[in-house]
């Protein structure tokens, strides 16, 4: 903190200055505060208003902003000049954790969000990911039920194995997510050494105008490394900050933290008839047919200088894109289109898009929009206020906008995506237990679920449980009955040991 030789006089929000800040006003020295010590009412109201509502999901969180720099050609799948040859944007990334709230422990067993706004010449472009690369459901409309799943009982305000399992067992499309999160990634060893994922399929396009699927993999330069779950519970009893605290201390001692940028290329036309749905956000699309290709490198090196202001307020949205870049027919982005933008209106306010840290850095923004609470900027007097007009005003253009799209045929329904061949829920759980857990990742991975197991309380519930980790792997459920039975057979009560004066009295 900075210590100048003369302080400046402390004022007013409208800059009067004030005669004291430890005295209020009162009518003799002992007697009743009064009403007209507008010093005193003013720093009581605005700190009444220091807080905004937290995000209903990804509360507690914490970030850096950096750049990122292109280092390999992928031109021929997209003309976004964000990853054209030698680009270099500024970057804001931020991690959070998923279930908690502000304040909750940064280690408890969770997903973590990784979202990303990369500041570009042609606007602000937002990738909003997890560290891992699927999600629990695929359609949107389930969403709140999920997070209320996962937050607390309205009644006791705990949180509740019971209401959990409830909700994943009868939904199957979980499990993959479920398999990531009772693993190693839902315990990482920090923000800095844990992977980061797109998650979502996206839509590239080239300067040709070719139309390509994308998927987005950051592979961080630290490593992908984890905490064992006692040492995570430690951590969690001795300091709830403990990522936010490692981010921060490691950017200020200049050890800025790196991931490499790759993408995965689906020609546009293989989506149609792929094994599975390339849209459903519970798969992932195997590096044997769509190997990982090499973008370039973001780095994080600055910490920010007002938290509040510059991560509290920061706003993401997936449907913050660029030309050559857009959504794909995953139901679950379309749905996030929305909700995202919405929720920061709520949360920060109409015009949250002209706060320093959401608005453009290297664009200028040029549009109609009007007034609302705390607009900070406006246009000319004379500007014209709609279009169209004769009058100079800006003019959209679908030649730079480049909007992608893909063909749609149909009757309005409500119903699941077209099953494929290889459209299993549980499958590709189960390809990542056997095939990519090592032996000891399968022991933390049982140990995991057993403990669960136990924090179940209603037997239908523990019944599905056992029926869900059966579908992902048989030998893997067979496996947790036993465990889960070999823990009750150690909790029962035993019987004591003779005391040895009763013995010898006998």
């Amino acid at each position: 903190m900075s210590n100048p030789t003369t302080p400046p006089v402390t004022t007013t929000q409208t800059g009067t200055p004030v005669s004291s800040d430890a005295h209020s006003l009162t009518i003799g020295a002992d007697g009743a505060t009064v009403l007209h010590d507008r010093y005193l009412v003013e720093k009581l109201a605005q700190f009444n208003r220091e807080r905004i509502p937290e995000r209903i999901v990804h509360a507690k969180g914490g970030g850096a902003f950096g750049r990122f720099e292109v280092t390999a050609d992928v031109s021929a799948y997209t003309r976004a000049a964000v990853f054209q040859p030698g680009a270099e944007s500024e970057t804001l990334l931020r991690f959070s954790s998923v279930a908690g709230e502000q304040g909750s422990p940064d280690t408890w067993r969770d997903v973590r969000g990784f979202s990303l706004k990369f500041y570009t010449t042609e606007g602000n472009y937002d990738i909003v990911g997890n560290n891992t690369p699927v999600f629990f459901i695929r359609d949107g409309i389930k969403f709140p039920d999920f997070i209320h799943s996962q937050k607390r009982l309205p009644g006791s305000g705990l949180r509740d194995a019971d209401m959990q399992w409830d909700f994943w067992t009868l939904s199957p499309e979980s499990a993959h997510q479920v398999t990531y999160l009772m693993g190693d990634r839902g315990l990482p060893k920090s923000w800095r050494e844990m992977q980061g994922y797109g998650s979502h399929t996206y839509q590239w396009i080239n300067a040709a105008g070719e139309q390509f699927w994308v998927k987005y993999h950051f592979r961080s330069q630290q490593g992908d490394l984890h905490l064992d779950a006692a040492t995570a519970e430690a951590i969690a009893g001795a300091d709830a900050d403990f990522y936010r605290r490692d981010l921060y201390e490691a950017i200020e001692r200049g050890e800025f933290p790196k991931w490499d940028l790759f993408v995965q290329v689906m020609p546009y036309e293989d989506a149609k008839t792929y094994r599975f749905n390339p849209f459903d956000l519970t798969k992932v699309w195997p590096h044997a047919d769509y190997p990982l290709i090499p973008v370039g490198t973001l780095t994080l090196d600055r910490n920010p200088q007002n938290f509040f202001a510059e991560i509290e307020q920061a706003a993401f949205s997936p449907a913050n894109t660029v030309p050559g870049i857009a959504i794909s027919p995953d139901k679950m982005l379309m749905a996030r289109v929305f909700s995202y933008p919405d929720a920061h209106r709520y949360r920060v306010g109409t015009n949250y898009n002209q706060l320093p840290v959401n608005a453009p850095h290297a664009a200028s923004v040029h549009n109609y929009s009007q007034d609302g609470a705390s607009r900070y900027h406006f246009g000319a007097p004379t500007a014209p206020v709609y279009a169209p007009n004769s009058f100079g005003g800006p003019v959209a253009s679908p030649d730079v906008a480049g909007e992608g799209g893909w063909e749609a045929d149909g009757e309005l329904v409500r119903t699941a995506y077209t099953l494929r061949a290889d459209d299993s829920d549980f499958g590709q759980a189960g390809t990542l237990y056997r095939d990519v857990y090592s032996v000891e990742a399968k022991v933390r991975f049982l140990e995991t679920l057993s403990g669960q197991a136990h924090a179940i309380s209603i037997d239908e519930i523990r019944e599905r449980f056992f029926q869900y980790w059966t579908n992902v792997d048989a030998e893997l459920g067979a496996a947790l009955r036993a465990a889960y039975a070999a823990g009750l057979n150690a909790d029962a009560p035993q019987q004591p040991e003779a005391d040895e004066e009763d013995a010898a009295a006998a």
